[in-house]
């Protein structure tokens, strides 16, 4: 008996100290309570959805007042409703869309899905102010929603505005999705209330960086590797695979591959292909990677381009993640990384 208990206990051990490894690799996160920032999501959806369709002149008009840096891009560039320079056309077009029953139904139903936003709100504001503490220059926008009839706009930015449009956000098995033939299973299975914040901190990270023009291969990879590494500090609490767009099994088959991957990219003479539509095969979405196993996910590039930029800052340790996000040479830290998996 006292042998089992021996051995009981050893093992107790094992499980002890290696759950505190497993906690010990995870980042620490800073306090950022001190940091001056409070998010108070706006709701332009039920804004828009109330207005009375006997009076719609009056109501958008009212609209345009109160957001008047988001109301007619969202006319325009959103819903696609004629010119807001034709106030009759505009006035004809809105209250056709309003009284819509389709449109009806899915303000009806988003409005009792999103009914709460204060968890959003929170996780928005924790996301702000961490990266307000890695990149001073950050500044926190103004947060509304609205919703875009399914077309396809998750998170979008408008100078200091991001809007979330929350018809995107339904849940993989909203029916509505089922309906529309050019929604791919693999950009439906996103579709859910825990991809806003990945969604809203990439636009807003795509506001402080950007790629060169004609950049390579290599180069795209490292720019998708910083702003993983970016949502990694602003979303320490969110699933890597969650940050990446895969499903747990695509992370799984990346890590258990990632020489297989990089060994890829050299063999074809990829890294420092310029050409965009070799490009886009690699850092586009996807159900899966062209040339790959069938295992592989869309925008594989954002994965290797994840561990070129951590093998870089694992070599520099003096890098900040503002100083890495201020660095524009792309080859410095695909060369600095040294990256041989």
């Amino acid at each position: 008996m006292q042998k089992y208990r021996k051995i009981y206990i050893l093992y107790t051990l094992i499980f002890i100290s290696a759950t505190m490894a497993g906690c010990s690799r995870k980042k620490p996160v800073p306090d950022v309570s001190h940091i001056p920032i409070t998010v108070k999501i706006e709701r332009f959806d039920r804004a828009f959805a109330g207005i009375d369709t006997t009076n719609v002149a009056g109501g958008v008009k009212l609209l345009q007042e109160l957001y008047p840096g988001f109301t007619n891009d969202y006319f325009s560039h959103i819903l696609f409703l004629p010119n807001t320079g034709d106030s009759a056309g505009l006035t004809a077009a809105v209250r056709s869309f309003l009284t819509n029953p389709d449109i009806r139904s899915l303000n009806d139903s988003v409005g009792k899905h999103f009914a709460d936003q204060s968890p959003l709100e929170k996780e928005l504001q924790q996301a702000f102010r961490l990266a307000k503490h890695y990149q001073p220059k950050f500044h926190a926008p103004q947060v509304l929603t609205f919703i875009s009839a399914i077309n396809n706009y998750g998170a979008i930015t408008m100078d200091t505005i991001l809007g979330i449009g929350l018809d995107m956000y339904m849940g993989a098995d909203f029916p509505v999705y089922k309906l529309i033939p050019d929604l791919p299973e693999y950009m439906v299975r996103r579709f859910t209330p825990e991809n806003i914040p990945v969604n809203a901190m990439t636009v807003l990270y795509q506001q402080l960086d950007a790629p060169r023009e004609e950049a390579t291969l290599a180069e795209q990879m490292v720019y998708l590797g910083k702003q993983q590494y970016w949502l990694e500090h602003v979303l320490p609490e969110t699933d890597e695979h969650l940050r990446l767009g895969y499903t747990p099994a695509q992370l799984k088959f990346c890590k258990e591959n990632e020489e297989m991957i990089w060994q890829y990219f050299v063999e074809n003479k990829l890294l420092y292909n310029r050409e965009g539509q070799t490009i886009a095969r690699y850092i586009g979405e996807g159900p899966s990677t062209q040339g790959m196993p069938a295992e592989a996910p869309g925008k594989i590039g954002a994965y290797t381009g994840y561990n070129i930029v951590q093998a870089f800052m694992e070599r520099h340790k003096d890098y900040t993640l503002e100083k890495l996000m201020n660095t524009q040479d792309a080859m410095l830290i695909f060369n600095g990384a040294r990256y041989r998996p």
